[in-house]
């Protein structure tokens, strides 16, 4: 989830140029890039799915929005790309060639008003059966900005932790991850997509919106582990996913209930839980709670690496402030965020924030350091912004060309960084 900062608007930010980076580097144009945000920001679209939760986010909707992107004249090829590997899948001819009806943005929306998350899907049909309809989220793009900064911020830590991410890329190193807060599951999807060793467990408190995401939004409904009612015939998730949904795996459960019962050590921690009155839950900040003591259990002592996606009071910076009422009401974010930040850097050692471009946000980053510190010759209580910001700049274009990123991870992680005393 994330909120615009109120001092850009929508028209006059300039983007990140990660398309035209990425394109240097011989890497993918971005799909994702913060320039298509005017195709879903608007208020237009069409409301594909509506439904009142009962677990803190009021009404969820999906609202459909065009994508210009794959053009119409590409389609052919994905087509063809497509069938290539369907050929492969037993009984392919009961299952029928694909052919694509288009693409589309799928916001989620929490009370009509907060975009919670964003996802291009493809929407195709079995040449056998035109009346079918399969809906494919893109794993490839991510379309808001946060998503990409705690992506980078994750790996690069991860990478300067001495883990092995070669044999996470390809396969020969399993890697556990846990994603807290599912939304349209485009995280975990991009994940799934680019590391084939990965194992990753999402936890999400509330049916309804993982009824959303599978519905509305294309996450392969397989990978939910619970009993459900979604449709799963004619294996129409090996028809669209091949392999990746089996890295995927979706718990309806409630976050410190699920940790507290794990057994599994984790490699890498996403957090991204806030509800629909935009609050993080106290629980999964509270220095004394369960949570946090059994989340400390559950990572790697090692190199585990937990990311937190906050929100920020950095749209008021710089801002003429002639309602007082209205400074109070919002100035307080920013105690909150500082004493989230102290309660995970107190059980994981290291922490530091970087902002997000464009929005309200902050990405947090929780760690040992332990393997960093050692290899800059330094105590961790003398470590300083500028020595964990090298390690971190040193780490960027080799996890930007591993995972094949389609965006540069450096400008996500030079954004403000601070270390969290």
């Amino acid at each position: 989830m994330w909120r615009l900062a109120l001092r850009k608007s929508r028209s006059g930010v300039r983007r990140l140029c990660s398309s035209s980076s990425a394109a240097v580097r011989g890497l993918p144009t971005d799909e994702g890039d913060w320039a298509y945000a005017d195709e879903w920001w608007g208020d237009g679209g069409h409301t594909v799915f509506r439904s009142a939760s009962e677990h803190g986010n009021g009404v969820v909707s999906v609202v459909s929005h065009p994508s210009s992107r794959p053009a119409r004249e590409q389609w052919p090829a994905i087509e063809r790309s497509m069938q290539r590997y369907q050929e492969l899948l037993p009984n392919f001819e009961n299952a029928g060639k694909l052919r694509i009806l288009g693409y589309q943005w799928r916001v989620l929306h929490f009370n009509d008003h907060t975009r919670q998350s964003t996802a291009k899907v493809m929407a195709a049909y079995r040449e056998s059966d035109p009346h079918s309809l399969l809906l494919m989220q893109q794993p490839h793009c991510l379309a808001v900005p946060y998503l990409k900064s705690v992506v980078s911020a994750g790996l690069t830590t991860l990478a300067s932790s001495g883990y092995d991410i070669y044999g996470a890329v390809t396969g020969s190193k399993s890697t556990r991850v846990l994603c807290i807060g599912h939304g349209g599951g485009s995280l975990p999807l991009f994940l799934a997509s680019k590391i084939k060793g990965a194992k990753i467990d999402i936890v999400e408190i509330d049916p309804v919106v993982i009824t959303a995401s599978v519905q509305a939004m294309g996450f392969p409904a397989s990978s939910l582990k619970e009993r459900s009612t979604f449709d799963r015939s004619a294996n129409a998730d090996e028809l669209l996913w091949g392999s990746l949904h089996h890295r995927l795996f979706l718990h309806t459960s409630d976050a410190e209930d699920f940790v507290q019962e794990s057994s599994d050590i984790y490699d890498l921690v996403f957090i991204d839980a806030y509800d629909g009155d935009d609050i993080f839950p106290w629980k999964l900040w509270d220095p004394q709670g369960a949570f946090l003591e059994s989340l400390r259990s559950r990572v790697n002592p090692a190199h585990g690496t937990v990311v937190v996606n906050l929100h920020s009071d950095s749209e008021v910076l710089g801002l003429e402030m002639n309602d007082h009422s209205i400074s109070q009401s919002i100035l307080p974010m920013g105690g909150y965020v500082s004493q989230v930040c102290k309660a995970y850097k107190e059980h994981f050692g290291m922490a530091y924030l970087v902002s997000v471009p464009w929005l309200c946000n902050m990405t947090l980053v929780s760690f040992s350091g332990a393997r960093l510190c050692a290899d800059l010759c330094v105590d961790r209580q003398d470590i300083d912004k500028n020595r964990v910001l090298d390690a971190l700049v040193s780490k960027c274009h080799l996890v930007e060309d591993l995972f094949d990123l389609p965006f540069p991870c450096l400008p996500y992680i030079k954004r403000g960084l601070v270390l969290v005393d």
